[in-house]
């Protein structure tokens, strides 16, 4: 074996060496049923970072405004407290947050189709936590999609 292809494979990654060895993974969504591009595909990381930018800026600029009445160090408390109250009452009746909106995505139920408030408060109690979010399955969904049974889905 060429050292380059060695120090390749280890730079790829442990999916690309067992794709290599003739294992199938298949597309993002396939085990959840989900079609592989267009509407109700698995939301891609770009887009949901993106979402995530804008509902944080929202909820800082809210914070900023009404409730600290200008930049202190409690401001970032209060617009987490914000953002979890958002995250509740959008994705918990309308299934996604203004960000989610202006990106065209969508929470929803893997089982359902639609997310009940109890798996709302769940999933945005996890993301306010951080580390479920960065936590991926070979899907793409959080640790915080998995535990609340939701998924990410493009509009």
């Amino acid at each position: 074996m060429d050292n380059r292809q060695a120090i390749g494979s280890w730079l790829s990654g442990p999916r690309a060496a067992m794709e290599e060895a003739g294992a199938e993974f298949g597309y993002r969504g396939e085990q959840l049923g989900l079609p592989e591009d267009g509407p109700g595909s698995i939301a891609r990381p770009g887009r949901r970072l993106g979402a995530l930018v804008v509902d944080w800026a929202l909820c800082v600029l809210i914070a900023y405004g009404l409730i600290t009445d200008g930049y202190t160090p409690a401001t970032g408390n209060w617009a987490l407290l914000v953002f979890l109250v958002l995250g509740v009452l959008t994705v918990g009746t309308l299934g996604f947050t203004p960000g989610k909106r202006l990106f065209r995505l969508r929470v929803v139920g893997v089982d359902t189709g639609r997310v009940q408030p109890l798996r709302a408060l769940a999933r945005t109690v996890l993301l306010c936590l951080a580390i479920p979010a960065l936590v991926w399955d070979r899907d793409g969904r959080g640790l915080h999609d998995r535990l609340a049974k939701t998924v990410e889905v493009r509009i």
